[in-house]
C-alpha cells in the first residue's frame, strides 16, 4: 500500500492560510470588544454626587459635558484637571481666572500629566473632602482606563460620563489600540494599590 504525504510547499501553504484565517479572526474579534469598551460606551445613571470631576485633555469636548451635569444636578464642586497643555486650554483658562476662581470651582494641579497622575490626586482630593461619591468626566474612548485607574485610588463610588470627540475612522482606531494598550497596563502595572 502506497503513502502519500503531502509536499513541505503544500504544507506550508496550508498553515500559512490557517495563520491568517486565525489572525483575522483574532482581529475581528478584538475590533468588536474595542468597540464595546471605547465606542459603544454607556453612561452612569444622572445622580447628584459630591463633587464633578474632569479629567484633563481634550477640554473643549469634556468641559461643557463637566459643567452641564454639575448645572443640570445641582453638584457643588467642579474639579477641574489643570495641566498647561494645548489639548486642556479651555479647563487651563479658567485655572488661570486670575486669584478667585468662579464658586465651587477646583483647580487640580498634577504632579504627573497623565491618567495614573490624576488618578493619585483625585484619591488624595477625595480623602482630603471626605467625599463619597463623584462624578467623573472624560472622552468615552478613555472611560474604561481612567475608571479602572480611579478606582484603584479611592473607596468613593466613581460615576463615569464620556465626551463624544468629532473623530474619523482613522482616529478611533488609533484610540482602539492606544486604549487597549493601556487597559493591559493598568491591568498588569495597578495604581494606588
Amino acid at each position: 500500500m502506497a503513502h502519500w504525504t503531502v509536499p513541505d510547499s503544500v504544507a506550508f501553504v496550508l498553515f500559512a492560510r490557517r495563520a491568517l484565517a486565525a489572525a483575522w479572526v483574532a482581529l475581528v474579534l478584538w475590533l468588536v470588544v474595542a468597540f464595546q469598551l471605547f465606542y459603544n460606551v454607556r453612561d452612569a445613571p444622572r445622580t447628584r454626587t459630591d463633587a464633578v470631576i474632569m479629567l484633563g485633555g481634550a477640554s473643549n469636548e469634556r468641559l461643557p459635558v463637566a459643567q452641564g451635569l454639575r448645572e443640570a444636578l445641582e453638584i457643588p464642586v467642579l474639579v477641574v484637571s489643570h495641566t498647561d497643555t494645548p489639548g486642556n486650554a479651555s479647563a487651563d483658562a479658567l485655572c488661570h481666572h486670575g486669584a478667585a476662581l468662579p464658586d465651587g470651582v477646583v483647580c487640580l494641579r498634577l504632579n504627573e500629566k497623565d491618567t495614573r497622575g490624576e488618578a493619585q490626586a483625585i484619591g488624595s482630593l477625595v480623602a482630603a473632602k471626605g467625599w463619597t461619591n463623584i462624578t467623573v468626566v472624560t472622552s468615552r474612548y478613555h472611560v474604561a482606563r481612567a475608571g479602572m485607574l480611579i478606582n484603584q485610588c479611592t473607596t468613593a463610588h466613581v460615576e463615569l460620563f464620556g465626551s463624544t470627540p468629532e473623530f474619523n475612522l482613522k482616529q478611533w482606531v488609533d484610540r482602539f489600540v492606544v486604549e487597549t494598550g493601556g487597559l493591559l497596563d493598568v491591568t498588569l502595572r495597578p495604581e494606588c494599590r
